[in-house]
């Protein structure tokens, strides 16, 4: 597979990153286990057969140093207002080409199964923004623009309709890694029945 897409990840600043998390391992610090989740959807993304270049829009130093090691690109949030304003930031960083947003909180992500969802988003209703929706349903772990159109992201409680309502399209693959995001003890707990990354694992090997 040509690798023709542009990636945008962006993460918080560790200490206000997945609050909804803070003392879901009580033996490791809240940012450990933050960037623990990022790196893992970052080098599942940069390994990804259909991925060009990852961008990770952060204000964190270590997210940034993190992110250069896995082999993305660091790229400073100047708006530093809120999620979507990094989203369109990155997508603007990126230009033209095709351009995916994608949660930081997959540690799951296998390669496989983000090239999968890709190759739909571009070859399903060419010239349309698609979007996966994660597990329950009512959120949106990734947003797919073609070239030429712009990426309009909507994150958020309530994202996978509120995409739906600004004209992108879902994608309905079988993609258990991709759409498993990571907000609360549970959902990790979901994530390591999928099989975590080497960071995430790592946190949780000394855990009962």
């Amino acid at each position: 597979m040509q690798p023709t897409w542009t990636v945008v990840v962006p993460v918080k600043r560790l200490d206000a990153a997945k609050s909804r998390l803070r003392g879901a391992l009580p033996a490791v610090p809240h940012e450990e286990l933050a960037l623990a989740l990022a790196a893992d959807t970052v080098r599942a993304a940069v390994a990804c057969p259909a991925v060009a270049e990852v961008l990770v829009v952060t204000a964190d130093p270590a997210v940034a140093a993190t992110a250069g090691a896995a082999g993305a690109r660091a790229v400073p949030d100047r708006p530093d207002a809120g999620l979507n304003a990094a989203f369109r930031h990155g997508a603007e960083v990126a230009g033209r080409g095709w351009v995916a947003g994608l949660t930081a909180d997959l540690p799951a992500l296998r390669p496989a199964e983000l090239a999968a969802a890709l190759l739909a988003a571009a070859t399903d209703t060419p010239g349309v923004r698609r979007f996966v929706a994660d597990a329950p349903g009512s959120g949106t772990v990734l947003l797919a623009a073609p070239p030429g159109v712009a990426l309009e992201p909507r994150f958020g409680v309530g994202s996978a309709a509120a995409h739906a309502a600004g004209g992108a399209l879902p994608l309905h693959g079988d993609w258990p890694t991709l759409r498993r995001d990571v907000d609360t003890a549970a959902d990790l707990a979901a994530a390591a029945r999928l099989g975590l990354g080497p960071h995430s694992a790592a946190l949780l090997a000394p855990c009962p």
